[in-house]
């Protein structure tokens, strides 16, 4: 079977535009994209971050002065399709180049590194594994792929050092939002009973199971299912049957507020639910949204202008 080709395409913006040209190539269908740009496009995360937690602080030094988009769709009929769906109507002046052999993975792949997080936490992408890893520390193995987070974003770190210290072998975990998998994953690693992941995105359920394989963890302890916990009241009654020992949400502030009203229902008397994806500035609407359903805040963590807040239940 002949192995795929890419084309690489970039759109070149300003920073004043950047929310907009993302936003028509997500409505156009294409859900995968790296930001090049060298500014604060920290609110445009807060609205999208489900599609850019893969971008690396690296990355944006080094196109210190750009500001540009990229994507990337298959050389070939279908791929070339895509491509003029996704820049039908864009208005913005695009390049597109094909991609030698190994360029596809070099292209985004040299990006990411083993990543030490906490005091025993190792993420490691799966094309690194057979690298040692430090003592003392637990490998958690990923294939970023294009889409989902894999560790290198604040939000993320700081989830995952909650995570670490607040997982406690034998008991279950609830992961809403789970993108990747990399929370429940790290949480099962660390000796969870069972876990499982919710988010809306259904590409997101392969993703995750396929992230827990690469850990050794099977079906018999890792559950993912595709649906929104805020407006489906079944799903949420389901998860509800069981009580959690940690619920996480590293989600947005916006969909934290709401969906926090679910969470005293699934969390467990001696619980923890940990949340982030908080941008600073929204920490004390998402506290006292909290407050209000009957969580308090226990701990609070801040990285990069992004907090991560504890809570447990009232009493």
């Amino acid at each position: 079977m002949d192995e795929i080709k890419w084309l690489e395409v970039a759109v070149n913006t300003t920073q004043e535009k950047l929310d907009e040209v993302c936003a028509k190539l997500t409505a156009a269908g294409m859900d995968a994209l790296v930001i090049e740009d060298e500014g604060d496009f920290l609110n445009f995360l807060e609205q999208n971050r489900q599609y850019w937690d893969y971008v690396d602080q690296e990355l944006l030094d080094r196109m210190k002065g750009v500001t540009r988009v990229k994507f990337y769709v298959s050389d070939d009929e279908d791929g070339r399709a895509k491509l003029e769906t996704y820049t039908r109507g864009l208005g913005w002046e695009y390049t597109v180049t094909p991609l030698a052999d190994n360029d596809w993975a070099y292209s985004w792949q040299k990006y990411y590194k083993p990543l030490a997080i906490g005091q025993r936490l190792y993420v490691v992408p799966q094309w690194e594994r057979e690298e040692p890893v430090p003592e003392g520390r637990c490998p958690l193995y990923l294939n970023p792929g294009l889409t989902f987070g894999t560790g290198s974003h604040a939000s993320t770190q700081l989830c995952l050092e909650g995570v670490e210290e607040h997982t406690v072998p034998g008991r279950p975990v609830l992961d809403l939002g789970c993108g990747s998998g990399i929370l429940s994953i790290a949480a099962l690693c660390l000796g969870a009973s069972h876990a499982i992941g919710v988010d809306i995105d259904p590409k997101a359920v392969d993703v995750a199971y396929e992230n827990a394989a690469l850990n050794g963890i099977g079906r018999d302890r890792y559950t993912v299912r595709a649906g929104d916990v805020i407006s489906d009241s079944a799903l949420a009654a389901e998860l509800s049957q069981e009580r959690y020992q940690m619920v996480l949400a590293n989600i947005v502030a916006d969909v934290i507020i709401p969906l926090s009203a679910r969470v005293p229902q699934m969390l467990a008397e001696d619980g923890v639910f940990l949340c982030s994806g908080i941008i600073d500035t929204r920490a004390h609407e998402v506290e006292a949204t909290l407050a209000r359903n009957g969580l308090t805040v226990t701990q609070k963590r801040e990285k990069n202008g992004w907090v991560a807040l504890e809570a447990r239940l009232k009493g």
